[in-house]
């Protein structure tokens, strides 16, 4: 490696040593790293190479990686070994340089590390460079935990891959509501307007709060004059704010179905609106996500034929040991991923026939098998390429999901198709994936403030008081 550039930049600036499953992870992570030089050892191409082959994401991520890596090489004219700038090929997002590994270098490691593992060979290029750089950071990144332990052991500079962190801290995430503080209407009514439409009321208001407000947050105020609201419209310093439905009372029920809580009165708002083509649900076991989203679709697709189908797609990865192949069909396969539909299918039957009135095991029978025809089990790994027009698409376990993956399923939405997604951010399966780095926390983030767009964080468990507690205490 030359290093021609002038000492104020090379000592400004870091050189970042990329181990493979960041370039898997996220395939365009060398235009990442803004002015910072990026190494390639050819361990990280030969580890690449070996994970190409298939049609997994991984092996995707593989072979997008060194499709990126060969447009930033045959871009440039010059001696590889002297760096390849990233300012073209990355569009200017990244001012840096590539280094390919153009020499041979010897590991030197302490007796007892094993040279031939790949991870290892990563790291004594890490040694090396940190060396031959001795005047600038040189520093490894990588998603594997061990291997980071394993460089800070030999005293080398080690660290995650953060630029898809959508939020550092969790505590973070926007919930979709906030509670109004008591003097609301002291600092917010000096030029209030109110009027009713179709038989809800709004309110203009004008002060402080209205910056930090976006559209479809849930707003609300305990007391004796309760409030549950949500923006309607943001402008500047005025803020419209329309009275919500309460679904918590019998007359309103959804498929049988009424609200526990505050929080689950703003999902059902959410999930009845036609306004909102998209709806996030986070929340822990038991708080109602899959329940409340069953009953919105049941009603929306049998009744108001608002849908007109219900398509329940989730990630398939096992709790414990894989019990292997499945068999049968597609929607046969993914039946024990199922549970969750069954179990709430059983209440809804149950609240169908006694707040719909329908007579007897007849009744319930011919509902059962009318809400089949209409409840359509999909699989992840067959979404590519699909559109889905008019439907009511709920991705469960969304958590599981990567940001990528997670943009794939929400751009199959055709005319008239709302996408809800539901997920517990704290119980994550997948490996490499976090709670700043899930599919799930991304949509969140990004969908805030959209006016067809909802979010709410339900809290309070519903389950059972043993379910709440297991919750709380283990």
């Amino acid at each position: 490696m030359a290093t021609k550039r002038t000492p104020k930049i090379e000592t400004n600036t870091k050189l970042f040593v990329l181990d493979t499953n960041v370039l898997m992870h996220d395939p365009v992570s060398l235009y990442r790293f803004e002015e910072h030089d990026i190494y390639v050892p050819i361990m990280t191409l030969e580890e690449l190479d070996n994970n190409k082959k298939g049609m997994t994401e991984v092996a995707r991520n593989a072979r997008q990686a060194s499709r990126t890596m060969d447009d930033i090489v045959t871009s440039h004219a010059g001696d590889i070994a002297d760096g390849i700038s990233l300012l073209a090929p990355s569009s200017e997002l990244a001012s840096g340089r590539l280094f390919l590994q153009t020499e041979a270098i010897n590991p030197v490691l302490p007796a007892g590390v094993p040279t031939a593992k790949a991870d290892n060979q990563i790291l004594a290029v890490v040694m090396f460079l940190s060396q031959r750089f001795a005047h600038r950071p040189v520093i490894l990144v990588s998603k594997d935990i061990n291997m980071r332990i394993k460089a800070r052991a030999l005293g080398l500079a080690a660290q995650d891959y953060f630029n898809d962190k959508v939020l550092e801290d969790t505590d973070l995430l926007y919930s979709g509501m906030r509670e109004l503080p008591a003097n609301f209407w002291e600092t917010h009514g000096k030029e209030m307007e109110s009027w009713k439409e179709n038989g809800r009321t709004y309110f203009k208001v004008k002060g402080p709060l209205s910056a930090d407000m976006y559209v479809n947050e849930l707003v609300y105020q305990d007391g004796d004059k309760p409030l549950h609201a949500i923006v309607k419209q943001r402008n500047g310093p005025n803020t419209i704010i329309e009275t919500l439905i309460d679904y918590g009372h019998q007359k309103n029920n959804v498929w049988g179905i009424v609200a526990r809580n505050r929080e689950q009165n703003f999902a059902l708002n959410l999930l009845m609106n036609p306004e909102i083509d998209f709806v996030s649900l986070l929340g822990q076991a038991g708080t109602g996500k899959t329940l409340l989203t069953l009953a919105a679709g049941l009603t929306q697709v049998l009744e108001t034929k608002r849908y007109s189908e219900i398509i329940m797609t989730r990630v398939t990865v096992p709790m414990g040991e894989d019990i292997g192949f499945l068999p049968g069909t597609e929607e046969e396969k993914m039946a024990p991923w199922m549970g969750a539909l069954e179990d709430n299918l059983d209440v809804l039957n149950g609240g169908a026939e006694e707040g719909g009135g329908y007579g007897g095991e007849w009744g319930r029978a011919a509902t059962r098998d009318l809400i089949r025809t209409r409840i359509k089990v999909k699989s992840l790994n067959f979404m590519r390429g699909r559109t889905f027009i008019n439907k009511f698409l709920i991705i469960d376990e969304a958590q599981n999901l990567t940001p990528k993956q997670m943009r794939t399923l929400i751009t199959r939405a055709g005319p008239g198709t709302k996408v809800i997604c539901l997920g517990n951010i704290s119980q994550i399966d997948t490996p490499y994936l976090t709670e700043g780095s899930s599919g799930l926390t991304y949509v969140v983030d990004r969908f805030k403030g959209w006016p067809h767009g909802g979010h709410i964080t339900l809290q309070r468990g519903e389950r059972s008081r043993l379910a709440d507690h297991a919750a709380e205490v283990l």
